[in-house]
């Protein structure tokens, strides 16, 4: 069993995917990370995760730096691109095969759809196809990691205690695409490992998702943060917030001081109404003051009424 080993010295971040402007869910994210951050007089690190090229909207970036600006939410180092630390990747991949943990694959999706025992939390599970080794024929695609049959526990600050077997709930999942991409998961613990992040929060669509960076953290000989999943804002048909809400993007259009109000409330805190049509410095130091980790509600909700 793998357990999770609270922090004391914080180092929080926030990881925007620059597809398009900050919308409302992002900024939940953010202001979260930022509040508890600030709170424990910690620092505050901002990631553009842009590994995935094809999904990155030119300027995207920039317009997200300039609109946590606005809302007076600055950073304590250089931003980080995914795009510019690939080698920081392929060292860790590589330690990672040292090991022998790592296995070529070369199955398609469509392969592993067809023969995957069942479909897990977040699609099909792996069925172990070339775990052995490739069959007669076949070539390498995607590079996956060989998962364990213990269970990863950790303590989450908003979902409490949570446990997940890897080997039933996704396999061996992959740590570089077939496209040669490296995949998020890899990504996102080195770039926390090397960072110092020690805090992180995020929204709770990738609460499935720490168990398999615990198990990488634990193999990579990394230490482990605290993490804490904020609800997660959900457009008016249920669906998660992305950027093709454009109506749910926030800005000048509303005005910071009034968005940053909409998302402490959004997140369950007590913010005065009489901030409402404040400035964002006012309302962000109400937030940095005040912000409760006991106020948060524990599942997701509706954003926009």
């Amino acid at each position: 069993m793998i357990s999770l080993k609270k922090k004391s010295r914080v180092v929080g971040r926030f990881a925007p995917s620059p597809t398009g402007p900050l919308h409302f869910g992002s900024l939940v994210a953010a202001l979260g990370s930022y509040c508890l951050a600030r709170q424990a007089g910690g620092r505050w690190l901002v990631r553009i995760e842009d590994l995935d090229t094809l999904r990155v909207v030119p300027g995207a970036a920039d317009e997200i730096l300039r609109t946590l600006e606005a809302f007076g939410m600055t950073w304590d180092e250089p931003v980080v691109y995914q795009s510019r630390r690939t080698d920081r990747y392929q060292a860790a991949l590589e330690q990672l095969q040292r090991a022998g943990l790592v296995f070529a694959c070369g199955c398609t999706r469509k392969e592993v759809l067809a023969s995957a025992p069942h479909v897990g939390e977040e699609g099909p599970v792996y069925p172990g196809t070339c775990r052995a080794g490739l069959g007669e024929g076949r070539r390498p695609r995607a590079l996956r990691i060989r998962v364990p049959q213990d269970r990863i526990c950790f303590v989450d600050g908003v979902f409490g205690a949570q446990e997940q077997r890897l080997e039933s709930v996704v396999g061996d999942f992959v740590l570089r695409r077939a496209d040669g991409l490296f995949a998020y998961q890899l990504a996102v613990v080195v770039d926390d490992a090397e960072s110092g992040v020690n805090q992180v929060v995020r929204g709770a669509d990738l609460l499935t998702s720490t168990p398999r960076q615990i198990y990488l953290q634990a193999c990579l000989g990394y230490p482990l943060p605290e993490y804490i999943h904020l609800p997660l804002a959900l457009a008016p048909g249920g669906e998660k917030i992305s950027t093709r809400h454009g109506g749910l993007a926030v800005g000048a259009a509303s005005g910071a001081g009034q968005d940053l109000w909409r998302a402490l409330r959004f997140l369950g805190q007590s913010v005065p109404d009489g901030l409402q049509n404040s400035c964002a410095a006012e309302v962000l130091a109400w937030g940095v003051k005040n912000f409760s980790l006991e106020r948060l509600p524990s599942r997701s909700r509706v954003a926009a009424d």
